[in-house]
């Protein structure tokens, strides 16, 4: 391997910029990266996030990494080989299971330093998904997003403490900051959602797929004694046109055809959480962290999450907000209540310690840029 050079070039490889948690993480360690005056590279296949890494200073290398054909693998490990060797990359962040592959051996034949962010649970239901999952647990160190990953990886795969560290995704405090979403914005965004004026509005933002338990919600929502509450489901269905059909007929038949809206993805989701008296996370299997709940806490939001995964270290029930069994929508129903029930004084009360409690970028970035900093102490040039 070359010498590194002083501002190391620090390559992230994933199989695509399109919106995401991953994508967004990976942006902001590229900024991370350029700010501390290195060299931030992301390789993928593109998408529509790659202005957004070249605007916090970021280079985007166009390759074809999301595939999952055996073939391409091998042959992207020698584009990422040959990458490596021409831009003198000191180490390679690899994100996603295929593209991982694919670096784990350029960086087996160029000496370089590989480090891992396990980001998922990932399903092991068919023969050798361990072995093609264990490629994000052989980096010299594995980032989990949550203990509960980092457990996870821990068990599964054997990888002892001292290569783990638990680096939570965070919020940027001043873009999720109530104070500075002015009331236009509010408006703008209740107006295209047709949000009737005064009524209660239960928000679940996530990815519209079964999983995430939008099912739970309306008919937690269809049992509240309260029947003048407004649910929006804010998530793109990423083309599962048939999913978001089968949730407007399960809210027809179960009479809340005319309170619930499915509004597609939103680009201002400060605003969107602003617009809600409670944000749901109702996700019937475990997630790696939420983002969506600390994203919500941050604007000071009352919180209900399902007592599983990532939210079991964001949400302190009763404290910063309420964690409910999942996949139960009695009690799911039982605490909307209570949450819509709140005085002003006691949302504002649990809004101010949600917002203290949240984990920030920074400390997501400067948490990265330490174990790159381990990692390459522990080379020699």
């Amino acid at each position: 391997m070359q010498t590194p050079p002083e501002s190391p070039v620090v390559l992230q490889v994933l199989p695509s910029l399109v919106t995401g948690g991953v994508e967004r993480g990976t942006i902001e360690v590229a900024q991370a990266i350029a700010e501390a005056d290195g060299v931030a590279l992301v390789a993928s296949a593109g998408g529509s996030m790659v202005p957004m890494l070249e605007r916090v200073g970021g280079r985007h290398v166009a390759l074809p990494l999301n595939t999952k054909n055996p073939l391409n693998i091998w042959r992207n490990a020698t584009r990422i080989e040959a990458l490596i060797r021409s831009e003198n990359v000191a180490l390679v962040h690899a994100r996603s299971r295929a593209p991982a592959w694919s670096a784990y051996l350029a960086c087996q034949r160029t000496g370089t330093p590989f480090v891992t962010t396990y980001h998922g649970t990932y399903a092991e239901n068919l023969p050798f998904k361990r072995r093609y999952n264990a490629v994000m647990a052989r980096g010299e160190i594995v980032i989990a997003a949550s203990q509960f990953i980092a457990d996870t990886v821990h068990r599964q795969h054997g990888v002892p403490w001292e290569r783990l560290r638990v680096i939570p995704r965070g919020v940027d405090p001043a873009i999720f900051d109530p104070a500075a979403v002015v009331p236009d914005r509010l408006v703008r965004l209740a107006a295209k959602w047709r949000i009737p004026d005064g009524a209660p509005t239960v928000m679940l933002p996530g990815r519209l797929t079964s999983w995430k338990g939008h099912s739970v919600l309306l008919e937690a929502v269809s049992r509240l004694k309260r029947k003048d509450v407004c649910c929006v489901l804010v998530g793109s269905d990423q083309g599962r046109s048939t999913y978001s059909a089968r949730l407007m007929k399960e809210a027809t038949v179960l009479g809340l055809g005319d309170r619930v809206r499915l509004v597609g993805h939103c680009e201002d989701m400060p605003a969107a959480m602003m617009l809600s008296d409670v944000v749901v996370h109702a996700s019937t299997r475990p997630e790696a962290f939420g983002r969506v709940v600390i994203e919500a806490q941050a604007m000071a939001r009352p919180v209900i999450a399902s007592d599983l995964g990532g939210p079991v270290e964001t949400v302190e029930h009763g404290v910063t907000g309420w964690r409910v069994r999942p996949n139960d929508p009695d009690a799911l129903a039982a605490w909307l209540d209570f949450a819509l029930s709140l005085g002003l004084e006691e949302r504002r009360a649990l809004g101010a310690r949600a917002r203290a409690s949240v984990p920030t970028v920074r400390g997501m970035q400067d948490a990265t840029l330490d174990v790159y900093e381990a990692v390459l102490a522990h080379r020699p040039a």
